[in-house]
Order: structure tokens, then sequence, then C-alpha cells
């Protein structure tokens, strides 16, 4: 590597943003997962608040830049879908 100090201190800035970007990635995971399940399980009403909470930080880490904003639009009007289809079922 080289000894520049603006290498080194990219070197550094990326490393910290790799981090802090896997952290919110790996957290909409997590909130996504919890809407399926509750989806699969045919329970609108858990599917419902879980999307309530996944989607503001959806939307917030797409506003971070960790995420594209139609990407963010994306996951959140097909976890909606899901959800009508899964009332309009019931």
């Amino acid at each position: 590597m080289t000894k520049h100090r603006s290498v080194m201190k990219r070197d550094r800035q990326s490393k910290v943003r790799r981090i802090r970007n896997l952290s919110r990635k790996t957290r909409v995971k997590n909130l996504v997962k919890a809407v399926r399940t509750a989806v699969s399980q045919n329970q609108p009403e858990q599917a419902q608040a879980a999307l309530q909470k996944a989607a503001p930080v959806i939307q917030r880490v797409a506003a971070q830049g960790t995420m594209h904003w139609k990407t963010a639009a994306r996951k959140i009007s097909r976890l909606t879908r899901h959800i009508n289809a899964l009332s309009s079922d019931a």
C-alpha cells in the first residue's frame, strides 16, 4: 500500500463506512424478514405492525446513502403489496 496521507485517510474512512453500511443493511434485512415471517404465518396485524416499524428505517437508510432511494421504495412497495394481499384474502 502506498504511504500517501490521503490514501491512508481514504482507507480509514472506507473501513468505517463499510462497517456502518453493513450494520444498516443488516437492520433492514432483519426488519424485512420480520414482515415476511408475519405474512407467511397469515398474521395481518403483526405484519402491518412490522411494516410500520420497517418502513421509516428503510427510508432513513436510503436517505443516508446506504441504499438507493428507488430500492427502498421498491422494498416498501412489495412488502405493502404482500400485506394487502393477505388482508384481502382474510
